[in-house]
């Protein structure tokens, strides 16, 4: 069993030698791809935290309305429109282009996020599987990407990539069928094991702690605040994840990295702001925490 530390950091964020050039995309390339008519602000909440942990670029890649808001918040996010207001069929192309050359521009150093307020049409979440099915680089699976693996025979797509799933106890039992709610957390833990062990993947199950599992070990994280109940810390947390993803970090460190620095900035943004807390705010703490 492990219990995650802030000694994780040390062992990520290495100091940079002064002198030293670093071209771009030597910490990460990352694709977000999400959003959809009516939740805008997901992709641009996993984008910005991403980018407050370290990643050298992101592009997402969202309908167009979502894209079109998301370009005017910020000139760091690059925001590339898909014609229509959900993921469709005919954009599968689009987003295997993007990513191929993601991950030659980049040099390998590439992630995709996957889910955030995409919707759960049948089309779109057809057109999950299949790029899911087809893509060859580390994805954060969250969201309604996991509702696209809703009802079993889709392990397949799953196996042996290097994926990392961001489930909460709903989310949990859709993707594997089974009911953790009313388990004690040690059930929990082995459920966890199990399913990561079945699905030859990573899981990081949202938790108090959150329970990691590679299916061979267990990783336990105790940060965090109770007022990380609102909107957007999830999309928050697939950001980070994306991040590390996208340094080359396997998905079962980087999980443990992300859900403690995504933790630990709600606490220090807990700490001044309670009952306002946001996502936006937990995502301005983040340098506190690498800093």
């Amino acid at each position: 069993m492990i219990e995650v530390t802030s000694k994780i950091l040390k062992d990520i964020y290495k100091e940079r030698a002064k002198g030293v050039y670093f071209p771009k995309y030597s910490f990460g390339f990352l694709l977000v791809i999400g959003g959809g008519e009516f939740y805008t602000g997901s992709p641009a909440l996993s984008a910005m935290a991403a980018l407050n942990s370290g990643v050298d670029l992101v592009e997402i890649i969202a309908p167009k309305r979502a894209a079109d808001i998301i370009a005017s918040f910020s000139p760091n996010l690059c925001a590339y429109p898909l014609e229509g207001i959900r993921l469709e069929k005919k954009h599968l192309a689009t987003l295997l282009t993007f990513t191929e050359a993601a991950k030659e521009r980049s040099r390998g150093n590439v992630a995709v996020v996957i889910g955030g307020g995409l919707g759960r049409s049948k089309e779109t979440k057809e057109t999950v599987l299949d790029y899911l099915s087809r893509v060859k680089v580390p994805v954060v699976v969250d969201a309604d990407a996991i509702h696209a693996l809703e009802g079993g025979g889709n392990e397949e797509i799953i196996k042996g990539k290097p994926f990392l799933i961001t489930p909460h106890s709903f989310e949990f039992f859709v993707l594997t069928g089974k009911a953790i709610y009313k388990l004690s957390h040690e059930e929990k833990q082995k459920v966890v094991k199990e399913e990561a062990a079945r699905l030859q993947t990573t899981i990081l199950l949202k938790d108090k702690p959150d329970i990691i599992s590679d299916g061979k070990e267990i990783a336990l994280n105790k940060t965090g605040s109770p007022y990380m109940s609102v909107g957007g810390t999830g999309d928050t947390l697939a950001g980070v994840c994306g991040a590390l993803l996208a340094r080359n970090i396997n998905p079962f460190l980087a999980a443990q990295a992300a859900v403690f620095i995504t933790g630990k900035a709600g606490e220090a943004a807990a700490e001044r702001l309670r009952e306002s807390l946001t996502a936006t705010e937990v995502i301005k703490a983040i340098p506190e925490v690498l800093h």
